[in-house]
């Protein structure tokens, strides 16, 4: 006998049971499977199609983008990083990702890419040597599709051996996103090169779905 399909609510079934309406059950029974209750979620696939899901998927799907990343590159002494800068703005480099829950940061572009449309708070923070004077302006920026949305940069001052302002450089803004857009962090600096404590406490980059 050969394949057939049957069609309710429609003469031209796609599936070997095409239903063109709504479906109404009126008795399950319970599953106490364990193996089955973890991969036995139906959803209904964007052509129609009744398909099986994972429950992990799921769950997973529903969580909220949060990403953190630093530098893995550390060296044992002070775990030091030594960024070379250009003129004007340089990528900051955070390759170590920590956390990541919807697969969006590459730390190879060190790029953050949404999936989906919300509203995002995204934060960074360096902290540079403070053995190493640095008597210029020197900041951190979040961008936007490379467009530069906060920024804090402020000039070290040392008085003598004893550098009297901040090491530390943060920016932290709310950010709308769409599905596509991106975010990275770049130095602001006319240097040639500057170090910067890599311990994740020191420095880092953190991303955050709010809505």
């Amino acid at each position: 006998m050969g394949l057939s399909q049957v069609g309710i609510g429609t003469t031209n079934p796609t599936a070997t049971l095409d239903v063109d309406g709504t479906l109404k059950v009126r008795t399950t029974i319970q599953e106490t499977n364990m193996e089955v209750i973890t991969d036995s979620i139906m959803v209904i696939s964007r052509n129609g199609y009744v398909n099986r899901v994972d429950a992990n998927d799921v769950v997973n799907a529903g969580l909220p983008s949060m990403v953190r990343a630093s530098f893995s590159s550390a060296s044992d002494i002070a775990h030091l990083i030594t960024l070379t800068l250009g003129f004007g703005y340089t990528l900051v480099e955070f390759d170590n990702e920590l956390t990541d829950t919807n697969d969006e940061y590459d730390p190879t572009t060190y790029t953050f890419t949404a999936k989906e449309d919300g509203i995002y708070q995204v934060n960074a923070q360096i902290r540079v040597n403070s053995l190493i004077t640095v008597n210029t302006d020197f900041g951190i920026g979040i961008y936007k599709n490379n467009v530069l949305v906060a920024e804090q940069s402020f000039a070290s001052v040392v008085v003598g051996v004893v550098n009297v302002t901040s090491p530390f450089r943060s920016v932290s803004t709310t950010i709308d996103l769409v599905a596509g857009d991106t975010i990275t962090f770049k130095l602001a600096a006319s240097l040639a090169s500057v170090n910067i404590l890599g311990n994740n406490s020191d420095s880092y980059c953190a991303i955050y779905q709010i809505r």
